[in-house]
């Protein structure tokens, strides 16, 4: 008896070794209005994710800037371009030398999910993003939808109320001010403190 009680607590203690559960990562982006913590959903677009965390670990996007704001839409980042106010007239043309396969997936187009911006073609996307302000349901399974706003909203009806300027794309989207961002990946539980 005395065997299979330490046998069964040695079993116990190495199983329960090995069912540590990892912590869950998520993407903080911080602006001088606040910062917003977005929680990703991997299981429905797990290599938009991928790429996604692959370029915030990168330090590609800090220093970018959200370069489009369309009040009760949505705001807009990721370009690379926006790290230089010389290339204004190509904001919003900006990738990282590659596109990303589309996945499409059931999640709504509603206030803060995180969303990856494209061209005409569904596979264009790389590293544009928006943030929806409002719900858009024209865009429910025609956008990669990759994540949420869980802790920040405020932050990110700030920056949706910045005053825009026409843009060179004839579009009244411009901020008319600089909000630059700096991304990164940390663990949920340090990122909700």
């Amino acid at each position: 008896m005395w065997k299979w009680l330490v046998g069964l607590t040695v079993f116990t203690l190495t199983t329960g070794a090995f069912n540590v559960v990892k912590a869950e990562d998520v993407a903080v982006i911080e602006t001088k209005y606040g910062r917003m913590v977005i929680e990703f959903f991997a299981k429905d677009a797990p290599k938009t994710v991928e790429n996604f965390k692959k370029l915030s670990k990168d330090g590609f996007y800090n220093g970018t800037a959200f370069h489009r704001i369309v009040a009760g839409f949505m705001i807009q980042g990721g370009d690379p371009l926006t790290k230089d106010e010389s290339n204004k007239d190509r904001w919003g043309t900006g990738d990282p030398g590659y596109k990303i396969k589309a996945e499409f997936n059931d999640n709504k187009h509603v206030r803060g999910v995180l969303s990856m911006a494209r061209s005409q073609s569904p596979d264009s996307a790389g590293c544009q993003f928006f943030i929806c302000l409002d719900p858009a349901p024209s865009l429910d399974g025609k956008y990669t939808a990759f994540g949420k706003v869980i802790k920040g909203e405020d932050t990110l009806v700030k920056i949706g109320t910045i005053a825009t300027t026409m843009g060179s794309s004839g579009e009244k989207s411009a901020p008319t001010e600089r909000i630059e961002v700096k991304i990164s990946i940390v663990d949920k539980a340090e990122a909700m403190k």
